[in-house]
C-alpha cells in the first residue's frame, strides 16, 4: 500500500493539466448538507444519522511544519475515528466524507506554507498523502483567514494570491488522482461570514477551484462584545448589521455564484449575565459568559424562569431569566426552517452545521434535513 501510495503521489504531482469541472458537477438536484465532526470529541458512528447528511468534514488537520499532519500526536485517534466514520457508508453510500484542515486555532502554518510554489507543492502533496492514507472523498481547507490574524496568525498581504494559487495546486492534484482511481475528489473551504475577509481575499479566483463553499454565518456577536446580539440571525437587525442573509449578499458580490454557496449554521449559541430586562435583555450591556451546546440551551428553554422570544425583524428567537439577569443568543427549529426557505429562494447549494455533538436531540439535523427535502404531499381521496 505504501508503495501505491508514493506512486499514486508522483503522478498527481507531475500532472498539470486538470479537468475542468462541468457545469452539470456545479449544482446538485440535491441539496447539500454538510455536518462537522469534532475529532477532539468522541466519534461513534451510531451516534451520526448518516442517512440526513451528504458529506461529513472531519476537523482538523493541521498545518505544521509546511505539511498536512495529524495534530500532534494524534495519529492513532484519527485512525480510529475515520474507521469509525467509514462505517457510516454501509447506511448512506453516497456520503462523502472530507478532512477539514486548519480550524481558529490549526491555523497558523497556512501562510508560511504557501509563501512559495516549492511550499505550496508539498503541502499539496501531503495533503494528498492524508487523504489516501484515511481513503477520504476530499479536502476542506479551514484557513482562518488569509490575509487576516484571526487567532493571532501570522499573515500578509501575499495571502490573497497564495490562496488561489493553493487551491489550484490541490484541484490539479485531486483531479490527477481521481483519473487513476476513477473518483471525483472534492475541494471545498469555510469562508469567513464577514466583509473584510472578501475584501483581502480573491474569491472570486479560488470558487474556480472548488467545488463549493462553506459560509460560517455565525459568531455575529460573541467574547468579545459587552452588549447582547443575535450570533446567526438570517436578517440584519442591530448596530453591526450583520446576518446569513447579507454575508450571502457580500459573498456573490464579490464574485461566488449562489449556486456553489453553502450556508453554515451553529448548533450552539451564546450566553450573557448581567443583563438588564430592557427589551427582554436584546441589545443590552452585559458580560459575556460562554457558549453552550444546543441541547443544554434547549434544557434552559424548558425551565420556567427562562423565556422564549421571536425577534420578528431577524427571524431568530433569544431567550432571556430575569431570575438570571441571563441572555442567551440560538437557533432552534424554527429559525432554521425559515433560513432553509432561504436557501431555495435564493438558489444555494445548501446548509452547513459546526458541530455534531452540539445537539443531542437531533432536532436541528431534523429541521435542516425536513426543511431541504420536504415530504411530499400525502395523496387525499
Amino acid at each position: 500500500m505504501r508503495i501505491l501510495t508514493l506512486g499514486l503521489l508522483l503522478f498527481v504531482i507531475s500532472c498539470s493539466n486538470p479537468k475542468p469541472e462541468s457545469d452539470a458537477n456545479l449544482t446538485d438536484k440535491n441539496y447539500h448538507i454538510v455536518g462537522y465532526v469534532a475529532g477532539w470529541k468522541t466519534v461513534k458512528a451510531n451516534r451520526i444519522p448518516a442517512e440526513k447528511l451528504t458529506h461529513l468534514n472531519y476537523a482538523f488537520a493541521d498545518v505544521r511544519e509546511g505539511l498536512v499532519q495529524n495534530m500532534e500526536g494524534k495519529s492513532e485517534r484519527d485512525s480510529l475515528n475515520f474507521l469509525e466514520l467509514h462505517k457510516l457508508k454501509t447506511i448512506n453510500p453516497d456520503l462523502k466524507i472530507l478532512v477539514s484542515i486548519g480550524g481558529w486555532t490549526h491555523s497558523k502554518g497556512f501562510s508560511e506554507a504557501v509563501s512559495t510554489p516549492e511550499g505550496i507543492k508539498n503541502l499539496t502533496k501531503s495533503g494528498i498523502d492524508f487523504l489516501i492514507k484515511y481513503d477520504l472523498d476530499g479536502l476542506d481547507y479551514d484557513w482562518e483567514y488569509p490575509g487576516l490574524p484571526g487567532d493571532n496568525n501570522p499573515y500578509k498581504p501575499e495571502d490573497k494570491e497564495n490562496f488561489v494559487a493553493m487551491l489550484k495546486s490541490f484541484r490539479e492534484a485531486l483531479d490527477s488522482l481521481g483519473s487513476v482511481t476513477g473518483k471525483k475528489y472534492l475541494s471545498t473551504i469555510a469562508s469567513g461570514g464577514f466583509r473584510s475577509y472578501l475584501e483581502v481575499n480573491d474569491l472570486a479566483a479560488a470558487q474556480e477551484y472548488l467545488d463549493f463553499i462553506n459560509i460560517m454565518a455565525y459568531d455575529f456577536y460573541g467574547a468579545g462584545d459587552a452588549e447582547t446580539g443575535h450570533h446567526a440571525n438570517l436578517y440584519p437587525n442591530g448596530a453591526k448589521g450583520r446576518s446569513a442573509q447579507t454575508t450571502v449578499e457580500e459573498h456573490i458580490e464579490f464574485g461566488v455564484p449562489s449556486e456553489k454557496l453553502v450556508l453554515g449554521v451553529p448548533f450552539y449559541g451564546k450566553m450573557w449575565k448581567n443583563v438588564s430586562p430592557d427589551k427582554n435583555g436584546l441589545f443590552q450591556s452585559g458580560d459575556f459568559e460562554m457558549g453552550l451546546p444546543y441541547h443544554q440551551i434547549f434544557a434552559l428553554s424548558k425551565t420556567s424562569h427562562y423565556v422564549r422570544f421571536w425577534d420578528e425583524k431577524a427571524s431568530v428567537p433569544y431567550l432571556y431569566s430575569a431570575k438570571d439577569s441571563a441572555w442567551i443568543t440560538y437557533e432552534d427549529p424554527e429559525s432554521l426552517s425559515e433560513k432553509m426557505k432561504f436557501i431555495k429562494e435564493n438558489k444555494l447549494a445548501g446548509a452547513m452545521f459546526w458541530e455534531m455533538s452540539e445537539d443531542n436531540t437531533r432536532s436541528l439535523l431534523n429541521a435542516v434535513y425536513e426543511g431541504l427535502n420536504p415530504k411530499p404531499n400525502t395523496p387525499t381521496n
